[in-house]
């Protein structure tokens, strides 16, 4: 991507089980029916590895977003939408530079800690379901001070494609 005109972002915040990557991957169907080019990529994937040297995968996994952007857009993307549960500002501006974002929107689903816990337990079957599950109110509560967000969503009690389209709508990235 050159520098001198920056992608538009989209990030979708939230604490687990806020259903991130569902709305996303219904967000990405909405945009390709109506023929709109973006990318449509799950943060977290890109770090999933035991890297004995380093505590965390972080500095590994924004490298390989900066990589995955820079392909798509070789390809004419000008679009990304992005899933990570951003805690800080440095963690947004690092994605904003991942994707050479000159637009950046962030947006926050939301849904009740009973409904988050129900989503956890379903999905997470294996051996961290229990930190997870801890964690949840405190990642919420993180995500609450930080305030990263440009506009909230709520992912509960209506269909998916509903949340999705409202995100993007919200974002100017679909026509009211």
């Amino acid at each position: 991507m050159d520098g001198n005109q920056g992608a538009d972002l989209l990030v979708i915040t939230g604490t687990m089980g806020a259903g991130k990557s569902t709305v996303m991957a219904e967000a990405s169907d909405l945009l390709e029916r109506e023929r709109i080019e973006h990318a449509a990529i799950d943060v977290d994937f890109l770090g999933l590895a035991y890297v004995e040297s380093t505590p965390t995968n972080h500095d590994a996994m924004y490298a390989n977003l900066e990589c995955v952007c820079k392909n798509y857009a070789r390809l004419g993307v000008r679009r990304f939408l992005l899933v990570r549960s951003v805690e800080t500002r440095e963690e947004l501006e690092r994605c904003r530079h991942a994707a050479s974002a000159g637009t950046v929107v962030a947006c926050r689903l939301t849904a009740g800690m009973p409904t988050l816990r129900q989503r956890i337990i379903r999905r997470e079957t294996g051996i961290l379901q229990s930190e997870y599950l801890a964690r949840v109110e405190t990642l919420n509560a993180i995500l609450d001070v930080a305030c990263l967000e440009d506009f909230a969503v709520v992912n509960e009690s209506r269909p998916v494609t509903e949340v999705a389209r409202e995100m993007l709508i919200r974002a100017g990235w679909l026509a009211g």
